[in-house]
């Protein structure tokens, strides 16, 4: 006959006896960033787990483009795309250039192109 706890330690990934290894646990909290640092980058995480917005960092990844074009790649209105890249520029991930009557937008850095490929890079593992 099995009780419940039983049944818990055979779940995969799950430890089969609770032991708090405060060491460790102290290690992981003095190696975790300050509030502001993790709340930013759970809204880059969260800007990046976007569909629309991920296809417009894609294509901003290897050119240049202005909001027309990024409305045809994204396959959305001009005023989506628009309000997308609003927020990826709050969170600094694109930046933009006047180029006469055009804005013009880039990833705002080599971080964010980083980020790209290694999640590309990622993905493509599984």
């Amino acid at each position: 006959m099995s009780n419940h706890s039983d049944e818990v330690a055979q779940r995969d990934g799950e430890c089969a006896a609770r032991v708090v290894d405060r060491d460790a646990v102290e290690r992981a909290l003095a190696a975790l960033p300050a509030d502001p640092a993790r709340a930013r980058l759970v809204d880059i995480f969260r800007a990046l787990s976007d569909a629309t917005r991920m296809r417009i960092l894609l294509a901003l990844a290897d050119d240049e483009l202005c909001v027309c074009d990024l409305a045809e790649v994204a396959g959305v209105s001009e005023s989506a795309v628009s309000h997308q890249l609003r927020m990826l520029r709050d969170l600094r991930l694109v930046t933009w250039r006047r180029d006469r009557k055009r804005a013009v937008y880039r990833l705002a850095d080599d971080h964010v192109r980083d980020l790209l490929r290694i999640g590309l890079a990622h993905a493509d593992e599984a």
